[in-house]
């Protein structure tokens, strides 16, 4: 194993490894079990239960778990780029290809995570990479509240109740305990309407407040970048936005949108991957 160290948190640390087998480099998360408390052990368990059977190129690959008396092992896909919460930008809002280019990409591993019957339920900037050697590639990680919401002999969607999420960016049917994997879709219509205008769309000055704003479901397309926006930029994000779930668009609807269609660009330019997710912390 490398001596490098890729990043450290609460519960562990996380490194570079060389699989003697063919050589491959894969990044190992090794999480300090006498750091978890029960819940947190159970959400961990879960996590790699779902996170073992999800693959797709949006979606960090979790490929083994080992485990010994204090710590876990998880080997994972390596991501060679930044946190989309760490990237730093000082420019103000993205242009919509830039916006698309993310916004794409977030969609299209959400759509197979709910065509699997997984919902992530906490998509937020800190909760997805981008892979700028691998052609700036989009990945969503984190899923310790993700949950999988529907039995395969059940007929119809099934609620949840557990509020799970981030203040900007939970949907308000979440607040009120009653929702479905709709509740994703709003979270990143949120993150979108940042992208495109640099500050999101229900804003205070304590998490309460915030919470309150998001509640009513109220917001609007105020201020001068949005006269410049097209239409169909606008009307994803309605569309993403809508309090009412039951009327708001699927992941697969939203990559269907015209705005997806026309703004993403074919080719890749790497410092249009790296500003296309930065927006989303300066605000």
């Amino acid at each position: 194993m490398h001596s490098k160290v890729l990043g450290s948190g609460a519960f562990g640390q996380v490194k570079k490894a060389t699989r003697k087998a063919n050589g491959e480099i894969r990044a190992v998360k090794m999480i300090d079990k006498l750091q978890l408390n029960q819940e947190e052990r159970i959400r961990l368990k879960y996590e790699i239960d779902i996170l073992k059977n999800l693959t797709h190129p949006n979606i960090v690959r979790l490929y083994e778990v080992y485990e010994n008396k204090s710590t876990i092992f998880l080997v994972t896909e390596l991501c060679d780029g930044c946190e989309l919460f760490d990237e730093i930008s000082k420019r103000e809002h993205l242009n919509e290809n830039e916006a698309a280019h993310v916004t794409k990409q977030i969609l299209q591993a959400i759509a197979y995570c709910h065509s699997q019957n997984i919902a992530h339920r906490d998509l937020k900037p800190e909760n997805v990479l981008i892979d700028i050697k691998n052609k700036g590639t989009i990945k969503v990680i984190d899923f310790g509240t993700s949950h999988r919401y529907e039995d395969a002999n059940q007929v119809g969607p099934q609620k949840m109740h557990q509020m799970y999420g981030t203040p900007y960016y939970i949907a308000p049917e979440v607040l009120n305990g009653t929702y479905n994997e709709k509740c994703d879709m709003w979270s990143i219509g949120v993150m979108l309407y940042i992208m495109l205008c640099g500050r999101p769309p229900f804003n205070g000055n304590t998490e309460d407040q915030i919470i309150s704003k998001v509640k009513s479901g109220k917001w609007d397309f105020r201020g001068e970048v949005w006269v410049k926006m097209s239409n169909d930029a606008k009307d994803l994000i309605s569309r993403l936005m809508t309090r009412d779930y039951s009327k708001r668009l699927s992941a697969v609807q939203a990559l269907a949108h015209p705005w997806i269609k026309n703004k993403v660009k074919t080719t890749f330019n790497e410092e249009l991957a790296k500003s296309a997710v930065a927006s989303l912390t300066t605000f």
